[in-house]
């Protein structure tokens, strides 16, 4: 069944061996990640509202969400924020199950 969907824009399944934890240990991590800052906080209400929400998420993660690796500071913002400057502006992702904080300009 998801082969189709898969296959149907494009994108080829590799299964992975059983019993080889090692092999999809990126997806396994990407799976729990979406579950727990996403999709076990809302009430899903139907397949078109099940398509729109990891997609909002995505835009996030991909976007705001902040890394360990580049000090907590989120993919698109390369230099230092200085907390004290300035009004910071919240932004609701997920009708408010995530928020975005930026700084207002």
């Amino acid at each position: 069944m998801f082969d189709d969907i898969f296959a149907a824009v494009g994108i080829t399944v590799l299964k992975t061996p059983p019993r080889t934890p090692r092999a999809n240990c990126y997806a396994e991590r990407w799976i729990r990640t979406v579950r727990a800052e996403c999709t076990d906080r809302l009430l899903i209400y139907g397949e078109r509202h099940l398509r729109a929400v990891p997609d909002e998420y995505i835009d996030h993660y991909n976007g705001h969400r902040p890394r360990q690796a580049r000090g907590q500071r989120p993919p698109d913002h390369d230099e230092l924020v200085v907390l004290m400057e300035g009004r910071i502006e919240r932004r609701k992702v997920l009708g408010g199950a995530i928020n975005e904080y930026l700084r207002a300009g």
